[in-house]
């Protein structure tokens, strides 16, 4: 979940800046449940693993220690799905917040590699490039 994710949060950022664009990526619930609960820690680095995007070599098994890995327990099914639900309601106003002000930009998917041309056209079209010494 991204930020601002309550009323509250929103109206605090207003006070710090004036937002002009805000992204809001809609995937499946069940995406996110099954992303999130794939998840495993080494407790004693803090190192991550995503047992479909880049598992350990050992499933369990920290590659560098050889410790056991642990699923956290907001990382369990059940809490996950709990923890998106909670999300959700909470972050309902604050998306109709920036739908009534005409800057909430949605998309939608379940693959970043296929959402992620359509956010780069939107940044493109209201950020300018960026120019080196060279070329101004």
């Amino acid at each position: 979940p991204g930020f601002p994710r309550t009323l509250g949060q929103a109206r605090a950022l207003d006070g710090i800046c004036e937002l002009d664009l805000v992204i809001s990526l809609n995937i499946p619930f069940e995406t996110l449940k099954d992303r999130l609960s794939a998840r495993w820690v080494h407790p004693a680095s803090g190192r991550v693993y995503n047992m479909d995007f880049n598992p350990p070599h050992t499933q369990g098994i920290d590659d560098l220690t050889g410790e056991p890995l642990v699923q956290r327990e907001d990382d369990r099914p059940e809490a996950v799905a709990a923890r998106l639900r909670k999300y959700k309601d909470a972050a309902k106003p604050v998306i109709e917040l920036y739908k009534s002000r005409g800057i909430l930009h949605s998309f939608s998917g379940t693959e970043t590699n296929k959402i992620w041309p359509y956010v780069y056209t939107l940044l493109s079209s209201k950020i300018p490039p960026v120019l080196s010494d060279e070329e101004h």
